[in-house]
Formats: structure tokens, sequence, C-alpha cells
């Protein structure tokens, strides 16, 4: 994480800017928000993540501006999964996805998670490839409307 940016659990209160993110970043890539199905999850993220023993995270900008989020929800004792990973533009290429992704991965191991699954959108290709050099594999099957992959990142050690 760079000098002026800054990583901390959100609370309800960062809501409307979470959504205003993740909805700026989908009508970028000419995805559909859902904020009563796919994204129905960040209306509460206190009881969707946190009360359910998930996490989500924001990144903030030294103006306290959220430009990034990442979420951990778990699916069963052994399965958690990869969700609402975005970052602003202006933050993008400068490896913070990277450094998200390896500490959210770090965090599902400390949860004693045995994988982590994610479902993601083609389009996103900067993502699935770092999804892929993370070690996430293809699997069949997906829930989510707008997205056409999921992936499975096989945790060897807790």
């Amino acid at each position: 994480m760079s000098d002026t940016l800054i990583s901390r659990s959100a609370t309800n209160a960062d809501g409307d800017q979470i959504q205003r993110l993740v909805f700026g970043i989908l009508d970028e890539y000419k995805l559909s928000p859902d904020l009563n199905g796919t994204d129905a999850d960040i209306a509460d993220i206190e009881a969707n993540y946190l009360g359910r023993g998930g996490v989500f995270e924001v990144v903030e900008n030294e103006k306290g501006t959220i430009v990034g989020t990442i979420g951990l929800y778990p699916l069963n004792e052994t399965t958690i999964e990869l969700r609402k990973m975005y970052l602003h533009p202006d933050v993008r290429g400068q490896g913070l996805g990277k450094k998200l992704l390896e500490r959210i991965i770090k965090t599902a191991r400390e949860l004693g998670y045995l994988r982590v699954y994610l479902e993601t959108a083609s389009i996103l290709k900067t993502a699935v490839h770092l999804y892929k050099n993370a070690g996430f594999r293809p699997v069949q099957g997906k829930h989510t409307p707008r997205c056409d992959q999921a992936y499975v990142l096989e945790l060897s050690e807790k």
C-alpha cells in the first residue's frame, strides 16, 4: 500500500461511497449493477460480511475517499468467497490489486478456510489475469448473472 493510501475495515457508514465506486466501475465495463440481487450485500456490510464472520475492507486515499474495496463472504465451513474487489481507475496499475489479493488470501488462510471461490466477468481482463497469477483455477458453475467465469484457489496450508 502506498503512503497515501490506507486500508481499513468497512462499516455501514461507508455504504454510499462503496456503492458509488462499485456501480461506477460496473458502468465503466458496461456491466449492470443489481442492488436487489448480486449487489444487495453492500447495502449492509456489517450484517452481510462482518456479522457472518467475513471481511470487507476499503482503501482510502489521503482525502478519505474510498478508492478500493475487497470482501470475503463465508459460503460454508471450508469455503469463503472473494467478492467486490474493485479499484478506482486512479489507483490501478500500481500493484495495489496484487497486494490486496495477497493480503485477503492470507486472511482467508488465517480464518481457517480451505478454499477461496470467486466469480468474475471475462471483460475484466486485468482482474482475471491477477486471479490466475495468484493460483486461482477455473471451475464449473456460477450463480451471479453478470459473471461468466468462476475460479477457486485451494489453500493448502492453514
